[in-house]
């Protein structure tokens, strides 16, 4: 019995450590720069995403977000809409920071 009970416990821990490479890099809180620019706020929805309240289609959220100025070295901040889940955030951030955006901050 102690057999079985330890064989569970490693496969759960090893289970457990598949899928953490692949960790969402984000801003923290308490930056040392102010905001600056036009309004950079994508609203991640469960069907689709806004860009400053704007529907904006995924593929087409780098070029819109280039168009407000300053480039993919400006702060981009992302909330989560009502029925997002973890992996949309994810796929969103993966194709932002593929796109250079790398100063990307989470709000609730």
């Amino acid at each position: 019995m102690i057999d079985v009970v330890f064989l569970l416990l490693v496969f759960f821990m090893l289970a457990a450590r598949i899928g953490q490479e692949g960790a969402l890099t984000l801003a923290t809180g308490g930056g040392s720069g102010a905001y600056e620019g036009p309004p950079r706020l994508v609203t991640i929805r469960a069907q689709g995403l806004a860009l400053n309240g704007a529907a904006v289609p995924a593929a087409a959220l780098p070029d819109r977000l280039r168009d407000l100025g300053g480039g993919p070295g400006r702060t981009v901040v992302l909330r989560a809409g009502e029925g997002a889940d973890l992996q949309r955030l994810a796929e969103v951030t993966g194709a932002l920071t593929a796109a250079g955006f790398d100063r990307l901050v989470l709000v609730e």
